[in-house]
């Protein structure tokens, strides 16, 4: 049985029991949301603006206004996508996704560096598990032959990347991991928290920039990230979509983004996609910076505007950062164990604004931080 005929099978069971749900906008007198007090109804803010700074209900109950379905159609053809759904967060979206599409038994390959919240959402479902070494695709093909061999009928097999690794500052070589998915008959996730809004004619990440939008399963997106804006969302096919709306924990328990959200969701959209300037900028001054602490004999891994340098002891990490934020310069110290052990780093985040002259300031003092 393929993927989509189990999800069809779950969807039409849950019709047959008379479970089935799907979204609808508020209608009628308000007896059903957590606006016990009234606050939800009066706008959501006192200069005037009519939409609610809650959501006041799970979108299931009273929590499902129009305005984010007109943000999730927005989404959908940003990446000229089937479907999108709106999440909480980009966690809550991973943690959702994987432990609604994946079931007990199916097989899931993942980058040993990939977020938390893709490790967490694996534990709720337990699947078997397969750990491939960061961007190795030998390694991968290696657990993709062995799961193949065991010819195990009626169970699936996932892969999960990252898009950009968020620590390491390096991209996951998707084309080539799209080319093993479909030789041994595995289905793509790819998380885009950090690169969406920064890859592509029209910003909507490195599946889309690469073409391979029809042949992924799934990507997750955070707003809080590039897009400036609070909140995450899942893309795919209008069947995975259903299925989350009618199975995702994540999405059925919880309450609903506030819609007073929306309107920068959609003012966002807007600006990205025409912003391809920008994006520019950002890739160049990634660029420029790792060129100038290389001047310095200063190393940094990966390629990105994620620019990480890795000193691997926690207090010199801690000492170095210290230093620079004397000097003017917001960095932080990361630290086991949101890094392996003995990886201990600066993570320096490139921004499209920042100025030549202030990465110049910058390489300047880390020369100098790191010379003490």
């Amino acid at each position: 049985m393929s993927l989509s005929a189990r999800w069809a099978d779950d969807l039409r069971r849950l019709r047959d029991e008379g479970r089935y749900r799907s979204l609808r906008p508020p209608a009628g007198r308000d007896f059903t949301s957590n606006d016990y007090l009234g606050y939800g109804n009066e706008g959501g803010n006192t200069r005037g603006n009519s939409l609610p700074a809650s959501g006041m209900a799970s979108r299931l109950l009273r929590g499902d206004h129009p305005v984010w379905h007109e943000v999730e159609d927005a989404l959908a053809a940003w990446h000229g996508a089937e479907a999108a759904l709106m999440m909480t967060s980009g966690y809550v979206a991973n943690e959702g996704l994987l432990s609604t599409a994946i079931e007990p038994g199916d097989w899931v390959a993942t980058d040993e560096l990939n977020h938390a919240s893709i490790g967490d959402g694996l534990r709720l479902i337990r699947p078997r598990k397969y750990i491939f070494r960061h961007n190795d695709l030998n390694h991968l093909e290696a657990g993709l032959k062995a799961e193949v061999a065991q010819s195990r009928r009626n169970r699936e097999r996932f892969v999960i990347t990252e898009a950009l690794f968020s620590m390491d500052g390096d991209r996951a070589p998707l084309r080539d991991m799209v080319e093993l998915t479909d030789r041994y008959g595995a289905h793509l996730i790819a998380d885009e928290a950090h690169s969406t809004g920064c890859y592509g004619p029209v910003g909507s990440g490195c599946v889309d920039d690469a073409g391979l939008r029809g042949r992924v399963l799934a990507t997750i997106h955070t707003g809080g990230k590039a897009l400036g804006v609070c909140g995450a969302y899942v893309c795919g096919s209008a069947q995975l979509k259903e299925l989350l709306v009618n199975r995702c924990r994540h999405l059925i328990f919880t309450t609903a983004l506030p819609p007073i959200l929306a309107p920068a969701w959609l003012e966002t959209l807007q600006r990205v996609g025409a912003d391809d300037a920008r994006r520019t900028t950002l890739h160049d001054n990634a660029r420029h910076l790792r060129s100038l602490v290389a001047e310095h004999n200063i190393t940094t891994i990966g390629t990105e505007y994620i620019v990480p340098i890795i000193l691997g002891d926690d207090t010199r990490a801690a000492n170095v950062a210290n230093r620079l934020q004397e000097h003017g310069f917001d960095v932080r110290a990361i630290r086991p164990p949101s890094v392996p052990a003995d990886t201990a780093r600066l993570r320096i985040s490139i921004h499209a604004d920042h100025t030549l002259a202030e990465l110049a300031a910058l390489a300047s003092a880390l020369r100098e931080a790191m010379s003490q």
